[in-house]
């Protein structure tokens, strides 16, 4: 029997990434410039603005890049879990997640991130079909694109009630 090859549908992003942090004299030393940037999308409505971790000496009123990872790996979680309880007759009122992350950093500057742990907190119209909703979060995290691109395992600590 001959086999039918699977079929891959690809998908291309573009983004723009633009420094702001130009002080005057670019990046003559390490403290000469800041390290803002504004993100931008085309057909997007608002521009996302950037900075380092305030580790990095960069701007805590500004998304950083890890901040902008956790909260992708978030709402990519959060869609599919939306998805699968629409699929599976579950009704969501309400959902929302204190995500974690730990990323490590070493001697030499380099990091990386270790862990996240996802805390969706959900509400539900049918309390009888909670065990359920809990478990179609392992199923969200099989699906996420951006959970699936990691080398390192997404937890979850759900808590569903009643509407």
């Amino acid at each position: 029997m001959k086999k039918t090859p699977i079929k891959i549908k690809k998908h291309n992003y573009k983004i723009k990434v633009e420094w702001t942090g130009n002080q005057g004299n670019g990046t003559q030393n390490y403290k000469s410039y800041t390290r803002n940037h504004n993100i931008i999308a085309e057909n997007k409505y608002e521009t996302i603005k950037g900075s380092a971790d305030p580790s990095f000496l960069g701007d805590k009123t500004k998304y950083n890049p890890e901040d902008l990872f956790l909260s992708s790996i978030s709402a990519c979680h959060m869609l599919w879990y939306l998805h699968l309880c629409s699929v599976n007759n579950i009704i969501v009122t309400d959902y929302l997640d204190n995500a974690n992350a730990v990323m490590e950093e070493t001697k030499d500057g380099k990091g990386k991130f270790t862990e996240v742990t996802l805390h969706p907190n959900v509400k539900i119209t049918d309390p009888s079909r909670i065990n359920e909703a809990n478990k179609l979060h392992q199923k969200a995290n099989r699906m996420c694109f951006i959970a699936n691109s990691c080398n390192f395992p997404i937890k979850h600590t759900p808590i569903t009630t009643k509407e």
